[in-house]
């Protein structure tokens, strides 16, 4: 008989009897739940008590889990986010009912579309309201799971105490099965509070099943790239997720392929490589470069709307469309579609692929890169890519940074030199500073920096106490242009003014200073300075930039 390593000893040891026997007293569901998630491996907790979910949380108060309270639930959301994209672990995000477990419906969105493992355990009205009965219940909804199912990943519905183990294990191994992403748990609250004489939890199993590809497709596969008279790869945010930077650039290599990384990819092959075509996707040299080759292949991209220029792109050679999300396999375009995780796929490629040697590929990358840097030299943009330039000088390499949907952003996307996190999956605002104070809690030995518009950061005001209170090493920047500035540009272009999009906003520097967070106005000269001092600094920082940015021309209109 052959053992895998789902195999357990089911055979309890004497010592196990006796204490499942005599288990501890004053323990409830709550208890489960916790004892349950340290079981499988978790340390920390994110997330709001509420009405129905106080049993989670005191049983917290009897475990070893930390537990980081955020002020709003999507912050909290947001927060859990980046600790799973950080850490490659399910992050656990504990909400009340009703409201407070919608109010993390936008982060859970920007989850599911960045193939983040959140973990979502959400209370629920007590047993005797459930099933439509509309008893008048505090947060009642008719079907609460009914405004998850369409974002998450899975629903683990849980209906009595002895449910809660499993329900949350399989739950567990959903959010870590490629493609990661968001699954919901829901556990009434009289099953929360009811004392158990259940025995405590302990090791928990759940192991996510690799997404294998089929044989006779990587076969096909490689007989295509060898024979490729110009091949191109474009890496996607699933080579990030699946830790295959080291395999995707073994491939181009051996394939003298140039490489283009999407605005979810970034960091997934270096930005300065001879091969690097790096990220300039909303440029239309990039988009005739790929179109002109005769095999592309995709890694862990679904070529949605950023991918591919805004749908412009319309490729004459052949696709080999690697991807985890078995829906986005040629979602935009024909392809041979091969359904796996990145990294075991790309193994398969370079286990069979033959080495082939391009002189002139290289030189193609410069060319197109050329291109694109005279046609940015052409705009009036000096100032943006110094602001760009500040930040990445005082960015120390290997500290992470966490990117709202602003001007500064959308420039960073196809500019900044590698890795970054960003709310492009979905889109939300409010994103940055709630997920790198998560990012924070992950390595709070590496400092983070932040992004955001002083609309963006208007949403994640209330977490500077967070960042206060746990000592967070987070530096925020707010790019301060009195308004929503890319809304304001895209209003101009298409109706010939911006309705909506000019706001009156505080003092950020005195409203940081008010939450005993230190905090400094800067200006464009000063900035590499002054983002400096702060992340080296102790603790949680704010820099306000006054500046009101422009983006490049696009090409895809």
């Amino acid at each position: 008989m052959t053992h895998d390593h789902h195999d357990v000893e089911l055979r309890p040891t004497p010592r196990q009897v006796a204490a499942a026997l005599n288990p501890p007293p004053g323990r409830t569901g709550g208890d489960l739940v916790v004892e349950t998630l340290a079981g499988l491996g978790a340390t920390t907790v994110f997330g709001l008590p509420g009405q129905h979910a106080l049993g989670m949380f005191d049983a917290l108060r009897r475990s070893d889990l930390t537990h980081i309270g955020l002020r709003v639930e999507n912050n909290a959301g947001f927060a859990a986010d980046a600790y799973g994209r950080i850490t490659g672990e399910a992050a656990p995000l504990l909400l009340s009912t009703g409201p407070g477990a919608l109010t993390a419906l936008a982060a859970l969105q920007e989850a599911a579309a960045a193939s983040s493992p959140v973990l979502a355990i959400s209370s629920q009205v007590p047993t005797t309201g459930l099933g439509g009965r509309r008893r008048g219940h505090l947060h009642e909804l008719r079907d609460q799971q009914a405004s998850f199912r369409d974002i998450v990943k899975s629903v683990h519905p849980v209906r009595s105490q002895s449910q809660i183990p499993s329900a949350i294990a399989a739950a567990w191994e959903s959010a870590l099965t490629a493609p990661h992403g968001p699954v919901w748990v829901e556990i009434p609250q009289d099953v929360l509070d009811a004392d158990t004489a259940l025995p405590v939890v302990t090791a928990m199993d759940a192991f996510p099943e690799d997404v294998l590809p089929r044989p006779e497709l990587t076969a096909v596969a490689a007989e295509l790239l060898a024979r490729a008279a110009r091949p191109v790869i474009i890496a996607g945010g699933g080579v990030v997720r699946a830790d295959a930077a080291g395999k995707l650039r073994a491939l181009a290599e051996r394939l003298d392929a140039p490489v283009v990384t999407t605005f979810g990819g970034k960091g997934a092959f270096p930005w300065e490589h001879p091969l690097s075509l790096q990220s300039w996707l909303e440029d239309r040299h990039t988009t005739d470069f790929l179109e002109d080759a005769d095999v592309l292949l995709v890694v862990g991209s679904g070529l949605g709307e950023l991918s591919s220029n805004y749908h412009t792109f319309t490729p004459r050679g052949r696709i080999v469309q690697i991807e985890a999300d078995l829906g986005k396999l040629e979602s935009n375009h024909p392809a041979l579609g091969i359904h796996a995780d990145a990294r075991i796929a790309l193994q398969a490629l370079l286990e069979t692929v033959p080495e082939r040697t391009d002189p002139t590929a290289a030189e193609r990358v410069r060319t197109v890169l050329g291109k694109v840097r005279a046609r940015i030299d052409a705009q009036d943009l000096g100032e943006e890519r110094r602001i760009l330039a500040a930040v990445r000088e005082a960015l120390p390499t290997a500290a992470p940074s966490f990117w709202d949907m602003t001007i500064l952003a959308y420039w960073a996307w196809s500019a900044w030199p590698g890795a970054m996190h960003s709310a492009q999956g979905a889109g939300g605002l409010g994103y940055a500073f709630p997920a790198a104070l998560g990012a924070a809690v992950a390595d709070p030995a590496t400092p983070v920096l932040a992004v955001s518009g002083d609309g963006g950061a208007m949403y994640s005001l209330a977490e500077l106490a967070t960042a206060h209170q746990h000592s967070l090493p987070v530096t925020w920047l707010i790019v301060d242009d009195g308004g929503y500035g890319i809304l304001r540009e895209y209003m101009t272009d298409a109706y010939g003014e911006a309705t909506a999009t000019e706001l009156a906003r505080p003092d950020f520097v005195a409203l940081a200073e008010s939450f005993g967070v230190p905090a400094v106005r800067t200006s464009a000269d000063t900035l590499a300075a002054d983002l400096a001092k702060a992340l080296a600094a102790p603790g949680p920082s704010v820099v306000v930039l006054p500046a009101r940015l422009k983006m490049f021309a696009p090409t895809h209109l």
